[in-house]
Order: structure tokens, then sequence, then C-alpha cells
């Protein structure tokens, strides 16, 4: 999950070897380590340690933090090196646009289906980390990790589509329901219910995943101020998230939820009575998820873009690379006049000639190699420049 995390990200302009590459060094030398730090009983930072840290330990208990913050981190590392999508923020030239340009998805229903999926799929992800359903307490445990992942999704999509109606018609006067927006928002809240979804009350699941659909639009729109290119909005969901689920734990932990999942609670969240010893844990798992990522995928991603593997050639960026890579294309039958890429390129003035010529003849070369006519000199690729 922590390396499809990153894949999203980086969509439509990182090469296929820098995609193996990271994978292997995220899930071969960052990702273990978290995990064992974390979830093992010999972790220096599990609460199932003998020995726990300050006498409490780390409390995550699906993964915020070891699973969607070791992604999400590592996803705005790499983003940040491999730079926006051409025409994103910056035309031709690299002048910045007044407005960045949005790139909408092909079929609304298809993100929609996706999004279902993955809610789903959490079932399996939060309630099977219970490892077992027939211990001790453990249909407690299962039943409820159930209940507060659906509370606290549905509860961060209603949060995150009403913020985003309230900021559009603040802007422009006239809001919108997006559907966009409500499904990430509902993605923001599966994760920020990941950490704590066994250890805390139902009540407790709607109010995280109520921040987790505030947190995930408000840091979208800062990565669009800072002109951060996140093309499916994977760091606001898991890196803003998987910290928020983490340092949630630490505020609503409850003492018979920790006694059933844990066995122990020598400290509960803050709003339920604690010291604060348990949330202190928390913030220093953030930490150490973090401190861990930097120091490892920083020098990794600037050794592949010093190499020239991580970007992919401009060219192949907008012909596309399905095509480029995969040998496959959306419509085969499309000229280069139009692609919807064209209407993208095209308003930024003569300066793109070169490059719409550039397309041309891989366009020429592509109809010659299916035993088709290549394009008229009167149907050129820059008469609209």
């Amino acid at each position: 999950s922590s390396a499809t995390i990153v894949a999203g990200t980086l969509a439509e302009r990182c090469q296929m070897a820098a995609y193996l590459c990271y994978s292997l060094a995220l899930t071969g030398f960052v990702y273990p380590v978290v995990a064992h730090s974390i979830w093992s009983p010999q972790g220096f930072l599990s609460a199932k340690a003998v020995d726990p840290l300050w006498g409490v330990g780390v409390i995550d208990f699906a993964g915020s933090s070891v699973v969607h913050l070791t992604g999400g981190s590592t996803a705005l590392i790499a983003t940040y090196l491999l730079g926006p999508r051409r025409g994103r923020f910056y035309d031709h030239r690299g002048i910045p646009l007044a407005e960045p340009v949005e790139f909408p998805g092909h079929s609304a229903a298809l993100q929609m289906l996706g999004a279902f999926i993955l809610w789903f799929g959490w079932y399996g992800f939060n309630t099977g980390s219970a490892l077992s359903i027939t211990g001790p307490n453990r249909e407690f445990i299962v039943s409820l990790v159930a209940v507060n992942t659906t509370l606290a999704a549905a509860s961060a999509g209603i949060s995150s589509l009403y913020l985003n109606y309230y900021l559009m018609e603040r802007k422009t006067g006239e809001g919108n329901f997006s559907l966009f927006a409500a499904m990430n928002g509902c993605l923001a809240g599966l994760v920020g219910s990941t950490g704590g979804c066994a250890v805390v009350e139902p009540w407790a699941a709607v109010i995280i995943g109520f921040v987790a659909g505030l947190s995930y639009l408000v840091t979208s729109k800062l990565l669009v101020r800072l002109r951060i290119d996140d093309a499916v909005d994977a760091i606001p969901v898991h890196m803003t998230n998987g910290i928020w689920g983490t340092f949630a734990v630490g505020l609503f932990a409850s003492p018979p939820r920790i006694e059933y999942a844990y066995g122990q609670s020598n400290d509960v969240g803050v709003f339920m009575g604690g010291n604060g010893t348990l949330l202190l844990c928390q913030i220093i798992s953030i930490l150490f998820v973090l401190g861990w990522v930097a120091c490892l995928m920083v020098p990794f991603f600037c050794l592949l873009n010093y190499m020239g593997r991580l970007r992919s050639e401009s060219v192949d960026e907008v012909e596309g690379l399905d095509y480029r890579y995969h040998g496959s294309r959306k419509q085969d039958t499309m000229t280069v006049e139009e692609t919807p890429t064209m209407h993208i390129l095209h308003p930024y003035g003569e300066g793109n000639r070169q490059l719409l010529q550039n397309i041309k003849r891989y366009e020429e070369r592509r109809l010659r190699e299916s035993g088709q006519v290549p394009l008229s000199n009167n149907n050129t690729a820059t008469e609209g420049d």
C-alpha cells in the first residue's frame, strides 16, 4: 500500500524504471523498519513490547503511521523533486500561470467505483488487523473496528463536500458539490480511522472523520498554492491524515477499548482522562516515521534525478506514457490535433511550435508503422499555433 500511494502522486510524468526502483527501496528498506519498530513485540515503539516506551508505547492498530504516513511522506519527497506535470503550473517557457490548469479524470463513474472498492477493501484492511476473531473479546474488537471505519469515512465525506462548497462559493460566488472532494474526503476519513479504529468510541470516530475531511481539503489547496503537483491528492489523503489518525489516538483512546485490544491501559487519550503520555508517544512515532523516510528517500530520489532516471522525456509525457512504455493508448484513432493534450498546449504561444512538431513526427511514424497514410502537409500539428 505504501508503494502504491507514491505511484498515484507521480502519475503521468515518472519513468517506469523509477517506479520499480523506488518500490524496491520503499518495501525493502524503509517500510520494514517502520513496521518492526511500531508493530513488532521487539519494536522500541510498540505498545505490545515487554517494556514499552514510557510504559505505554505507540498505538497504531492498522497503520495510520506505519502504512499511510510512510507512503504519503515518500510521495511528497518524490513529487517535489520530480516537479509538476507539464502545463499544470507553468507554461512551456517556465513562466508561472495565473491559474493552475486542472487535469480532470476521464471518467467520474470509474473514479466513484474505485472509491467504493477502496472503502470496501478497508473493512478487510482494518478489521483484518485484529488477526483473529476467535480469541477473548476479539468479536467486540472486530465489530467496533467495522463500525468506526464506516462512521469516519461517512463523516469525512460530508465535511469535505461542504467545506469545498463553502470555499468555492467564497471564491466564485457560486458553490458546487464536488464529487471528487467527497470521494477523497471519504478516503481521508478511512486513513484517519486506521490508527485508532479499535481503541476509540464510535462518537470519537465521527469527530476523527470530520476533521480528516477538513484537513484533506485544506492540505490539497495548500499544495496547489505551493505548486506541488499531486495527481490524485494522495499526499493530503495519506500523509496529512496518517499524521492526524496517529495523533487522534492520543486524544480519544478509550480505557476499556485499549484494554480489549492491547491487554493494558497504562494511559489513555487526553480527552478521556489521560495524562498525555500516550499522546507524546504518538507524536514520537510521527517524528520517527518522517525522519526515517526522509533520511533514506531524499538521497534516493536525488540520486535517481541526478542519473536522469526519474522524469520521463517531455515528448513521452505529451504523447502519453501508456503508449510509450506499454504500447497502448486510449483512442488509436485520434490525430494529434484532436487529443485533449493539444487543447492544453496550444494556448501557450509560438514557442510551443517545436514541441508540437516533435509530436507530429511521432504521430506520422505511428501511422506509417500501422500502414496508414501519414498526416498531409496541409493538416499539420502547428496550424492552431
